[in-house]
């Protein structure tokens, strides 16, 4: 299954990754999207979980790496207002 490892630039200018098992996730996140925090978490949220999915078919056990992914994402995103403008990279 093709990893897929994405650059997450936050409001105030610092970057974080952001991984997913599967390339679901380019369905909801592209690079060279802007999207406001809340809908970065959204988006990233349902993503992690259709990938974690797509593992547990495949392997027989889902992916607890997006688990992580997703607390990451979510402590990243409390610093920042619902509104704040957060730019996808390759």
């Amino acid at each position: 299954m093709p990893e897929v490892h994405l650059t997450l630039e936050w409001p105030d200018g610092s970057l974080s990754e952001l991984y997913s098992p599967s390339t679901v996730i380019l369905k909801r996140l592209q690079p060279g999207q802007s999207l406001a925090v809340a809908d970065l978490k959204a988006q990233g949220f349902a993503a992690l979980a259709e990938a974690s999915e797509r593992v547990r078919a495949r392997y027989g056990f889902a992916c607890t790496r997006t688990d992580e992914e997703r607390q990451k994402l979510e402590r990243t995103a409390t610093r920042f207002d619902d509104g704040d403008l957060v730019q996808i990279r390759a």
